[in-house]
């Protein structure tokens, strides 16, 4: 294994760490309420950010969106690189790669995926079924769909399809989640769709978007813990700052640990699926560390901030805000490891 990053994955992150930093302010965000800040998503299609990941792969993308994760920055960024680009570089036709990358690379054209990163498709999430590449189904919440114009959705037997947006047949409305992703409800009666990939396509996008995900939970823990070792190194109580106190020194070491463990199992997760390795359980791993781990570190980043953690409109609390959404949407923990278990003694009996 080698986690370092490639001369264009290392400037590729750079880029991204100053165009987020940049634009993705605490007033920017709070001035663009629950929406995208279409603003600095122009600015990352224009700088090649979007259209870069099919060249720097799944690890790259995953170093982009610690970038993102650390400002909570709000664009569709996430969605349109690992429910678009890479599902289609990977498992499109020629005809499709031709057609659809050019547009995702530029902006012009932004996907989302209408599957929870958990994987499973269940009746509280919605069932989408297909005939003849005619689809209908409702999904209660997809993230960034307010922004999309096309929808990567899998049908109950797992082929992945491409919907369009403004098809007929098919509706959206807003839906506000914890975290304020630019959901919608997505609702099918009898749209047209065109097929992505072959039976192990599904899979493929589902281990990536497992990956990408515990990525920019990574990326949201780190600014969480940055934040609080900042508060508590300016923060005086009886005379010295609160970071010498022996609690608070516990405290962020162990959210540093935490999240050095979903950085390093998602770099792995990473790694092997762009070296085409199986990569199922890694993947489940990764997605464990960053549900459970993260749903720890930003508690704890919230925590230390003391009174301050509970103002709403602290920076902080939005933090804490995403890293409980990418906590449901990757699954919830006992859930991921009852999958990992399964996944494990499956292979054991094989």
């Amino acid at each position: 294994m080698d986690f370092h990053p490639t001369e264009e994955q290392a400037a590729a992150a750079g880029l991204a760490a100053r165009i987020f930093s940049d634009l993705a302010t605490h007033e920017r965000l709070v001035a663009t309420g629950t929406g995208s800040d279409a603003e600095l998503w122009k600015a990352l299609t224009a700088a090649g950010l979007t259209a870069a990941v099919e060249e720097i792969g799944l690890l790259g993308l995953v170093l982009l969106l610690e970038e993102q994760g650390r400002t909570t920055a709000q664009v569709p960024y996430a969605a349109t690189c690992v429910y678009g680009i890479l599902p289609v570089a990977a498992h499109g036709s020629p005809e499709q790669r031709a057609r659809l990358l050019p547009a995702l690379g530029s902006g012009e054209a932004v996907a989302t995926g209408a599957f929870p990163a958990r994987g499973r498709i269940t009746a509280e999430h919605g069932r989408t079924t297909a005939e003849h590449g005619w689809l209908t189904g409702t999904v209660p919440a997809v993230p960034w769909l307010r922004d999309a114009t096309h929808v990567l959705v899998p049908d109950t037997d797992r082929t992945l399809w491409l919907v369009r947006t403004d098809a007929p047949g098919v509706r959206t409305s807003p839906v506000e989640t914890t975290a304020p992703w630019s959901a919608g409800r997505l609702a099918l009666s009898g749209a047209a769709a065109e097929p992505i990939g072959s039976d192990s396509a599904y899979e493929h996008t589902l281990a990536a978007a497992r990956t990408a995900f515990a990525g920019l939970q990574a990326g949201v823990c780190a600014g969480s813990l940055a934040r609080a070792v900042e508060y508590t190194s300016t923060r005086e109580q009886f005379g010295r700052p609160l970071s010498t106190n022996q609690g608070v020194m516990l405290r962020a070491a162990d959210a540093h640990m935490d999240t050095e463990a979903i950085r390093v199992t998602t770099y792995e997760a990473a790694w092997r699926i762009d070296q085409g390795l199986p990569a199922h359980e890694h993947a489940l791993t990764a997605a464990w560390w960053a549900s459970e781990a993260g749903k720890r570190v930003v508690h704890a980043g919230q925590h230390l901030h003391g009174g301050m953690g509970a103002d709403l409109d602290h920076p902080v609390h939005r933090h804490f805000l995403w890293g409980r959404q990418l906590d449901a949407y990757l699954g919830c923990g006992s859930e991921l490891l009852a999958e990992l278990g399964a996944s494990i003694a499956e292979g054991e009996q094989a």
